[in-house]
């Protein structure tokens, strides 16, 4: 910023004169007791430097504290004269300020509008506050010798009120005439008298307080202060509340200088001044009414930046650069190239930092940059219609400075207080309150909506960045300028004619390229400080890596190699490893420019080299320049050393593009295999001349180098194309033999080497090594070649034809290297086995293997069984909707080969060494669980040679060969079983309720016991007959379940085969007792279970191993009931001779009790005489407790006859709902079903379905 006045850019703020502070000039003469003195000495010190550091003057100061800027003073300064002319001079009042346009005396008469002096005097020479330090009187104390209790002295008490008083009167007739001055210029005096301690416990002090206020003419507010020597801390807490109690009247110090110039801004405004005349611009003309606009909007705006109000002096700014715009806008108002054209035109780029810096101040960045922009763009369209346009110096010289001040300014914020805002995309978050309702939703939508469009991308002109973007663009347009200003110098020694522009003289003067360095010095610096380095993306320095690119070329500009080398250095190692070749070519043309300067004979080779394999020409319009160069200094020097230069270009391009391509992946020992190695020189450059001696190939599998060297053919000519056969290059540590080609390339010439390889041992061959040598005079180099560089590399083709040369694509992935692998082993593996498999049963599986090669091996076999989707399928049985482990069945699959048995992997089963021609064979056995389907057997045949150790480390080195089958086994039920399940009541008679055998835990409670009868019948499914060994019977039986009988107790013994399509079939009588804890009456999950023992036959006749076979007895769940009657009546009858009827009616139900009435009613058509009750209540009917009811019956009739009807009714009342009982609920009651026992029970069903126990009554046969 030091091309502009600092008084234009620096932060304003309230000035404060201070007088009576000098070291020098005492207040008052030094009272006798010198310790006093320097008392006062180091506390006047100690002012100075407190007030001192309390602002310093500065650009950037954003804070908002009430501190003055401090000024120290003499107490008889003499502030400057408002006006020239005296104020009892008549003309006083039409006279003007010494800076005014208006006074023929002054700088900017007529027409000028702001000078930098305006400033300083409201900064340096006039303050808003004057503060005088005093000293008061202290009369000399008594001699030490008086005793205290003495009586004062008249005399020398009247003395010292009389020269206490003679001191005051001077000391306030001294502030009087300090206050007649501030007065003149309405500025606050403040008086701070500095006393003893003891001084301040003196009864008199405040009336001569009053005194000393009341002859000077002091304010009553803020204007008189006693200060005695304190601390450093309690000090400070005296300048703090000096400087707040003076605030106030310095704001309405410089508020009333706003009101004087606004009054005189409008009085300006109303006033017409004529046009100038045409033809007379050199004629001094007054200031026009926008020239006093500017300048009274600028002191406006320096008078409220003095109050701390940064909103209105940034309007007031604003409005004087736009009108300053409104007068460049005319050549009339501003002549360019005048001295009030310079001197607006500093004005008008002062004011724009002023307002971009208030801007800053309130954070809004995106105004300040908006402001910067808009202000370049406008001037630089003036500066075009003032003919310093984009074709001149003096325009990027004015741009430069611009970006140079703006980044200068937002250096010295960001030191601060400034924040520069981050660019990233965000992810918006709202907050959980924000989310529930509508305004949430639309700031989410809005916020979403602008994090979309900045997402999408983001103008660097258009976002604030740190001060190194703009350092970095000031550097960009001194470089312009340089250019212009040589384009210029040049123009001027062309022609002989010197330019006579003095802007043109004194840019001779500038030293371009140490500004330049120094911008992008600062600006590399400080993209280095706010760059985040991060490891996994490393493209966030590359813009660094260009400055300091940049930097080099201004190292190289001004004559300093050594150091452009030394960026030069480190630059191009990160471009290498980038493969960045736009930007490393040149960058090595810079750079072969500051070692041939320098004289560094090797490095010159070096880079040449390199630029070889970049395409990299240092003259354009030559393509053998960079080998014209290489060749010129190999001729014209000698090495240092003997040894041979080693030229190792890593990570660079070499000089040939190459590819190494085998024509088969690998090959077996002993077996050649082809190679072709492609060498394809620059396309963009001439290497014709380059004095190659030889090429040296190293091949992994090789000792010695393969040496092809160069020998001159006929035509002296290169060739486009050349093919050398290598010949077959085998495994052996004798040095192979030198072959010879012609080596010279024409531009992008091919040079194909080709050959075959072949290893005795197991091998991976690859080209480890490849290095062109070059000769010339003395001189050695050496150049490796980096073949694993996938960069260095063309596309992979293999030569197919030489003449014409015809390529094949090879599109395997890997081709550069070749495997040599020992030969296969031959073997027979079958597999034999009877599908499909049953289910538990041992599946043999036969593996016969069998050598059909010549050498004998050492074979172990490994069985995978794979897993399927079926497995775990059957290990729960769902049994009216309860899941039950059926922990008795094995659901694993099991393999089981020699000794060897697991669930899903036998490993290293040996089956011997087998000899050629020799066969061994074994069986695996497979036994399937769970539920039917697929079982996936992999079985893996391992065969290496006796007695070799595998190595693994290198694996590839095993004499090993692995044959793998997949056997894919069905795998069915071998019998399926239907179980239907059928429920009848017990008819033996309940005990009583007291009977105490029904509380004996060992024997069988009969009451409320049911019947089961369980029919299965087995079939069997499988493809295969089977041998049944036994089928028996398991029971589990419980305090609910007893047997009664079975029919699987018949036959435990009986073998019998059973074929496909056979079946046997079973029955079970089992007797249920209810629960008597659970009402619902669960299912009872399993009662037993039939196992069967069978055998497999086989087609050969064989029985295979034997089997079982676990059948479970479906789950037995029998009605539930509550109140139930039995009818029981013989079904034949004699005509005429009685017969008994017995009704039994029986309480189910857990809980609850009943009230039973029975009625039998007689019709006339009915075919019996009845004997007994026919209508009667029984006595209440208890849970688990039953009634009988008899009858004599005499039939009258012959035939089926219908048994008389018969109602029971339960009369206890039923509560629904908590309500009361009405009496027609307790009349009517509830029907009890009557089930006549000598029906037989419903038809069976299937396990799992609900069963019914019906409630029909039968009829009597009645015969004569």
């Amino acid at each position: 910023m030091n091309s502009y006045p600092p008084e234009l850019l620096a932060q304003l703020a309230p000035v404060m004169f201070v007088a009576g502070l000098d070291a020098g000039t005492p207040s008052q003469p030094p009272t006798p007791t010198s310790a006093k003195g320097n008392d006062f000495g180091l506390l006047a010190s100690r002012l100075r430097e407190a007030l001192q550091a309390q602002r310093k003057v500065a650009i950037w100061q954003p804070e908002k504290a009430k501190i003055f800027q401090a000024i120290l003073v003499d107490k008889d300064i003499r502030f400057p004269p408002r006006k020239l002319v005296p104020p009892e001079d008549p003309t006083y009042s039409a006279a003007h300020s010494p800076l005014s346009p208006l006074t023929p005396s002054s700088p900017l008469h007529p027409d000028g509008l702001i000078a930098p002096i305006w400033i300083r005097k409201h900064t340096s020479l006039v303050p808003s506050v004057f503060v005088m330090f005093l000293r008061i009187y202290e009369f000399p104390s008594a001699n030490s010798t008086t005793s205290p209790l003495e009586a004062p002295d008249p005399n020398r008490e009247r003395e010292r009120e009389m020269e206490e008083r003679k001191r005051d009167t001077e000391l306030a007739a001294e502030v009087a005439q300090r206050k007649k001055g501030t007065n003149e210029r309405g500025i606050k005096l403040t008086v701070v008298l500095m006393a003893s301690r003891k001084m301040l416990d003196d009864p008199t002090l405040d009336t001569r307080l009053t005194f000393i206020r009341r002859q000077s003419g002091l304010d009553s507010r803020a204007a008189l202060f006693v200060l005695s020597p304190v601390s450093q801390s309690e000090l400070g807490e005296f300048v703090k509340s000096l400087q707040q109690a003076l605030y106030e009247p310095a704001l309405e110090y410089y508020t009333a200088h706003s009101k004087r110039v606004r009054r005189k801004r409008n009085r300006h405004s109303q006033a017409n001044y004529p046009n100038p005349v045409a033809g007379t611009s050199n004629i001094p003309r007054p200031l026009r009414p926008e020239g006093w606009t500017v300048r009274y909007e600028y002191k406006m705006a320096c008078f409220a930046e003095f109050r701390g109000e940064d909103e209105v002096a940034l309007k007031h700014y604003q409005d004087a650069h736009s009108m300053l715009v409104v007068m460049f806008g005319s050549t009339a108002i501003l002549p360019p190239r005048t001295k009030r054209w310079a001197e607006a035109k500093v004005l008008a780029d002062c004011i724009n930092l002023k307002i971009i810096k208030l801007y800053l101040y309130n954070n809004e960045h995106a105004l300040a940059l908006s402001h910067h922009n808009t202000h370049v763009r406008i001037f630089s369209d003036f500066s075009r219609g003032w003919g310093i346009g984009e074709e001149t110096f003096e325009y990027w010289s004015w741009i430069a400075r611009q970006y140079r001040v703006f980044a200068e300014l937002l250096e010295q914020g960001t030191r601060s207080t400034l924040v520069i805002p981050v660019h990233r995309p965000t992810t918006p978050i709202l907050s959980s309150t924000s989310q529930h309702n509508g305004s949430g939703r639309a700031l989410a939508a809005n916020t979403l909506e602008t994090e979309t469009i900045r997402s999408l991308g983001i103008n660097p002109s258009h976002a604030l960045q740190h001060s190194g973007f703009y350092y970095f663009m000031a550097a960009k347009c001194t470089e312009t300028r340089r250019e212009r200003f040589l384009a210029a110098l040049e123009i001027e020694n062309s022609q002989k004619v010197p330019i006579s522009s003095p802007g043109f003289s004194n840019e001779k003067k500038v030293d371009h390229l140490t500004i330049i360095l120094e911008l992008y010095t600062k600006a590399y610096e400080l993209f280095k400080k706010h760059t985040v380095v991060d490891p996994q993306n490393p493209t966030q320095s590359r813009l660094t890596l260009w400055i300091a690119y940049r930097i080099a070329l201004t190292y190289y500009d001004s004559a300093k190699y050594d150091m452009a080398i030394r960026f030069f250095e480190r630059i191009a190692t990160i471009y290498r490893r980038e493969s960045w070749d736009p930007l490393l070519q040149p960058l090595l043309s810079t750079w072969y420019g500051c070692a041939r300067e320098l004289g560094d004979i090797e490095l010159s080779i070096r880079l040449l080299i390199e630029m070889l394999g970049h395409n990299t020409a240092i003259n354009a319009e030559e393509s053998n320049s960079v080998e014209d160069h290489l060749l010129a200094i190999l001729k014209s020097t000698v090495p240092s050393s003997d040894e041979p230069l080693v030229v190792d270009l890593l990570d660079s391009r070499s000089i040939f593009e190459h590819n190494v391509v085998f024509w088969a992946p690998e090959v077996t020992i002993g077996q050649p295999g082809a190679f072709q190695l492609s060498l394809v020189a620059p396309k963009g450059i001439s290497i014709s001349s380059l004095p190659i001696s030889s090429i040296s190939i190293q091949f992994s599998h090789q000792q010695s180098p393969l040496i092809v060297r160069h020998r001159r053919s006929e035509d002296c000519a290169p060739s486009s194309f050349s093919f050398v056969n290598l010949g077959h290059i085998p495994s052996s540590s004798e040095e192979l033999e030198d072959i010879t080609a012609d080596l010279r390339w024409e531009i992008g010439g091919c040079f194909i080497l080709s050959g075959s390889v072949s290893s005795d041992s197991p091998t991976s061959i690859r080209v480890d090594k490849l290095i062109v040598n070059l000769e010339e005079e003395k001189w050695k180099i050496q150049v490796p070649v980096d073949l694993n560089s996938p960069q260095h590399t063309i596309q992979v083709k293999w030569l197919s034809s030489v003449d014409p040369p015809q390529f094949l694509a090879i599109k395997r992935e890997t081709s550069s290297f070749l495997n040599v692998r020992h030969r296969s082993h031959t073997l027979d593996v079958s597999l034999s086995h009877d599908s499909p498999a049953y289910l538990n049963e041992e599946y043999p599986i036969t593996i016969d293997i069998t050598n059909i090669d010549n050498r004998p091996f050492d074979v172990v076999v490994n069985v995978l069984l794979l897993p399927t989707e079926i497995d775990g399928a059957g290990q729960y049985l769902l049994l009216n909707s309860v899941a039950l482990l059926t922990a008795a069945l094995p659901k694993v699959n099991t393999i089981i080969l020699g000794d060897e048995r697991s669930s899903n992997f036998i490993k290293g089963v040996p089956f011997g060494v087998l000899a050629p021609g020799e066969n061994a064979v074994k069986t695996l056995y497979l036994i399937s669980s769970g539920a039917p389907g697929d079982r996936v057997v992999d079985i893996s045949v391992q065969s290496r040679a006796p007695n070799s150790v595998p190595d693994p480390a290198a694996p590839e080195l095993d004499d090993m060969t692995e044959t793998t089958k997949m056997l894919v086994v069905s795998t069915v039920d071998p019998l399926k079983i239907v179980q239907t399940i059928s429920y009848r009541r017990g008819l033996d008679s309940w005990p009583g309720l007291a009977d105490l055998n029904t509380f004996d835990g060992e024997r069988w409670n009969p009451i409320m016991t049911s019947e089961a009868l369980v029919h299965s019948v087995i079939k069997c499914t499988g493809p295969s007959s089977l041998q049944v060994e036994s089928v028996t019977l398991e029971r589990q039986e419980s305090e609910r379940v007893k047997f009664i009988e079975c029919s699987a107790d018949i036959g435990t013994a009986l073998q019998s085969e059973f074929y496909p399509g056979d079946e046997l079939s079973h029955i079970c009588r089992i007797a249920l007792a209810p629960s008597e804890d659970d009402e619902n009456e669960t299912p009872i999950p399993i009662s037993g279970s039939y196992s069967i023992l069978w055998r497999r036959v086989q087609k050969d006749g064989n029985l295979g191993s034997l089997t079982s076979t676990m059948i479970f007895l479906p789950a037995l769940q029998p009605p539930v009931e509550g109140l139930i009657a039995l009818l029981s009546i013989p079904s034949p009858a004699t005509l005429h001779v009685p017969i008994p009827l017995s009704l039994t009616v029986r309480n189910y139900h857990p809980t609850r009790s009943a009230n039973i009435v029975v009625h039998l009613e007689l019709d006339a058509s009915d075919g019996f005489i009845v004997a007994g009750l026919r209508s009667g209540r029984l006595p209440v009917l208890m849970p688990g407790d039953e009634e009988k009811f008899s009858w004599m019956l005499i039939p009258v009739e012959c035939g089926r006859v219908k048994i008389p009807q018969i109602k029971v009714v339960d009369k206890r009342p039923i509560f629904t709902g908590g309500t009361e009982p009405t009496s027609d609920m307790i009349t009517k009651g509830e029907m009890v079903k009557i089930v006549d026992v000598r029906l037989a029970p419903p038809s069976a069903h299937a396990a799992g379905e609900q069963p019914d126990l019906g409630g029909e009554i039968g009829t009597v046969l009645v015969l004569p």
